[in-house]
């Protein structure tokens, strides 16, 4: 136990180094690929250079919003003890690694667009190699960013706040001070994946309805085409929206979870010699694993001929990195855990352990991650099934076209709706089964462990937006049709894993959420919450509303931007003479301007929903109402985010089947038919769904929690002065149990 006391804890950041280091060899490798002639090369240059002048705009935003929220955390963490003005230091740095990951990302995507291109004109093996490259390298820079920033600053805080202020190896009190301060990390990556997400969402749906609305289905030409305003728009939205923005996303995802983790882990009392702070690193260690076996599965992902399944290679190395990483944690968790049995404090009353609870040991941590990890994998199985071409969903939505628009949207809307019924279980038997393996803490170390293979399942995400870049680029550039078919066989198995990525957000969104749930009532001195409370009750209904009103600004933002892309195409379809003929140019740069002024002013009012919803409401009406609220929000937008991505996902894929033709009631239907019409509605209808308010959810949920865990030691001190006596008294329970790890604790007095 004194070497994790003493050299662990150095040892974390070390593994953030390792994921950088292979990413940057695999950034040049990709580099390094022949990126074709020269009109490849500048559609290439047009997708980058308005993707980059997207995040020029974007960060401007952002960097007034820091500026403002970082001077009022300082002010904040002077006001409570178990707080510090290092927290708004804390919180820049979350937000700026948190753009720096969707920036990575976003940079080696719009070079491995053209380059993918480019090796698909030689073979589907070479065009996989290269698009999942890139997407290796956004996976193994975002977990390999959150690993070295987050386990560096808690080196720092841990060392400052602990070590040198108490003399201890741990101290109730000041690890407390620590981790809220840490928690500032959190917010920070939370709160810019948030604008990040939902700005890139509106800014590639108004593009991509822009150029399927008129191009598609009024002009008649591939969305793709050279000819159609809108595309150099859409690719750059594939890169801000499904690269950049779920970069971010996934950076706050993976921080929030390691950190609710953290926070409870501070609050766990054995009946045995207790490493201290090893409930606290093992969710840090978790992730480190995760990343080395993750670069470990991405390495087994390969094909070697044009009839081999894409779909089955990215399996492989998925369940290679998640396999590796159970083995592997076993190992851990009985190496860092001690015998004996744990609970937590919160669970004793008067030194005594409260009747009913159940304590749990090591190997309930175990089978705690264990769960974790079953619960991601069958959270993308189903997915993937009500999301493929294929299966009965999308086959179900494509039978329908045949009947006309309407009963295509009728069909989406139900196949939505029926999709959150198995995730739903799945996640409830998940937060059940955790719960019983290792009470609270189980349930977030089972957040931490499905998370934990996160730089894969980016990869294996982001490779979709590179394909489909990687399509759009051969469409303009005329390439032969072998190239294309290779470039769509890549995106439809992105399109699914793209679907699966959001399922898999939502389900580690669920238990984070719940997880942080948990810290922020123990922060905040709360024994309970009582929904028999006529203002908790108002809570929670309040909260459950949250995620509507969210999905309709994010919606109604996507209609009116696309409105306007709509008008600036139809404009120069009518205007510019010889488009058509490929004589007249279109005005790209007109459409880019649209999309990034319009998705940096429809931005701001969702996320501000999130951060001030839980600031009012928590200092109005007190923690307990506040908690009410969390509940509301986290089962109101998990149902939300389910419904929303899949009901896109299917719609999308469903219009994706008429290029290869349609079987429906005998009769065959292709790309240009009435049923395929109907489905391209659809599938515009879809848009906003899978790629603006659905994703956003899960960084909604979380979100909210997150502020709420931030401001929770300021309710405490305003709302619950007695509750907070009674936790004082708890937590120096954890003082004794900390400071003498060699020494039994006495439970009876």
């Amino acid at each position: 136990m004194d070497f994790l006391n003493t050299y662990l804890i150095y040892l974390i950041p070390v593994f953030g180094l390792i994921g950088i280091a292979v990413m940057a060899v695999k950034a040049a490798w990709v580099t390094k690929q022949d990126a074709g002639d020269g009109d490849m090369v500048t559609l290439a240059g047009y997708i980058a250079d308005g993707a980059m002048a997207f995040l020029r705009a974007e960060w401007k935003v952002l960097g007034g919003f820091v500026a403002v929220a970082a001077l009022l955390l300082a002010w904040s963490g002077t006001t409570v003890a178990t707080s510090s003005p290092v927290i708004a230091v804390s919180f820049i740095i979350g937000a700026f690694l948190s753009a720096f990951a969707g920036y990575l990302g976003m940079r080696i995507a719009t070079k491995a667009n053209v380059r993918t291109t480019q090796a698909a004109r030689t073979s589907l093996a070479q065009a996989l190699k290269v698009s999942f490259t890139g997407g290796t390298v956004m996976g193994l820079g975002v977990a390999g960013l959150a690993i070295i920033g987050l386990g560096s600053l808690f080196i720092l805080f841990y060392q400052v706040y602990v070590v040198k202020v108490t003399g201890s190896t741990v101290n109730g009190e000041a690890m407390a001070k620590a981790l809220d301060v840490l928690a500032g990390f959190s917010l920070g990556a939370e709160s810019i994946a948030l604008f990040a997400r939902v700005g890139g969402g509106i800014y590639t749906k108004a593009a991509d309805v822009g150029a399927d609305l008129v191009g598609k289905v009024e002009a008649g030409i591939p969305e793709d085409d050279v000819r159609n305003p809108a595309t150099i728009a859409d690719n750059v939205g594939d890169n801000v929206g499904d690269v950049a923005g779920m970069g971010a996303d996934l950076f706050g995802s993976y921080v929030a979870t390691m950190l609710a983790t953290m926070v409870l882990g501070r609050e766990i009392v054995s009946h045995d010699a207790f490493g201290g702070i090893a409930p606290i690193l093992l969710p840090m260690v978790i992730a480190g694993l995760g990343l080395i076996f993750s670069i470990v599965g991405a390495a087994m992902v390969k094909i070697k001929s044009e009839t081999d399944s894409v779909q089955k290679a990215l399996n492989i190395g998925n369940w290679a990195s998640i396999i590796l990483t159970a083995v592997a944690t076993y190992f851990v968790v009985q190496w860092m855990l001690p015998e004996g049995e744990f609970h937590m404090v919160r669970d004793e009353v008067n030194g005594a352990v409260k009747a009913g609870i159940i304590p749990f040991t090591k190997n309930g941590v175990f089978m705690s991650i264990v769960v974790g990890l079953v619960v991601g994998t069958l959270m993308s199985i189903i997915t993937e099934y009500y999301t493929a071409m294929g299966k009965r969903p999308v086959l179900s939505i494509i039978r329908q076209s045949s009947t006309g628009h309407a009963t295509n949207i009728i069909g989406g809307l139900s196949i939505g709706m029926e999709s959150t019924v198995l995730p739903i279980l799945v996640l409830a038997s998940g937060i059940y089964g955790s719960y019983h393996f290792a009470g609270l803490y189980g349930v977030a170390i089972a957040a931490a462990g499905m998370m934990a293979t996160t730089a894969m399942q980016l990869a294996i995400d982001a490779f979709g937006p590179i394909a489909d870049n990687a399509g759009g680029i051969a469409e303009m550039s005329r390439l032969p049709e072998e190239v294309r078919h290779r470039t769509d066989n890549l995106d439809a198995v992105g399109n699914t894993t793209a679907a699966t990525g959001k399922g898999f957000a939502i389900a580690s969104a669920a238990l984070t959420s719940l997880a942080l749930f948990a810290a922020f009532v123990g922060v905040a001195g709360i024994e309970h919450i009582d929904i028999y409370k006529a203002d908790v009750l108002a809570g929670l209904f309040v909260g459950g509303m949250i995620p509507f009103i969210f999905s309709a600004l994010c919606i109604s933002a996507v209609g009116r931007a696309a409105m306007a892309m709509v008008e600036e195409v139809r404009r120069q379809f009518r205007e510019i003479p010889g488009i058509m003929t490929y004589e007249g140019k279109p005005e790209y740069e007109k459409c880019v301007a649209i999309s990034t002024k319009a998705s940096i002013r429809e931005m701001v009012a969702p996320g501000l929903i999130a951060l001030i919803t839980p600031i009012i409401i928590g200092f109005a009406f007190g923690p307990e109402v506040l908690g009410g609220l969390l509940a509301g929000v986290t089962v109101s937008g998990v149902l939300m985010g389910i419904f929303q991505s899949n009901a896109g996902g299917a719609w999308d894929n469903a219009k994706k089947s008429f290029e290869k033709g349609c079987l429906i009631n005998g009769e065959m239907y292709y790309k240009k038919s009435e049923p395929h019409k109907a489905s391209v509605t659809g599938d515009t209808v879809g848009d906003p769904f899978k790629d603006t308010s659905g994703p956003s959810m899960n960084i909604l949920i979380k979100l909210m929690s997150i502020v709420s865990l931030v401001i929770a030691p300021h309710l405490n001190a305003n709302h619950a002065a007695p509750t907070a006596m009674k936790h004082e008294v708890k937590k120096q329970i954890v003082v004794q149990a900390y400071t003498s790890p060699v020494t039994k604790v006495d439970k009876k007095g």
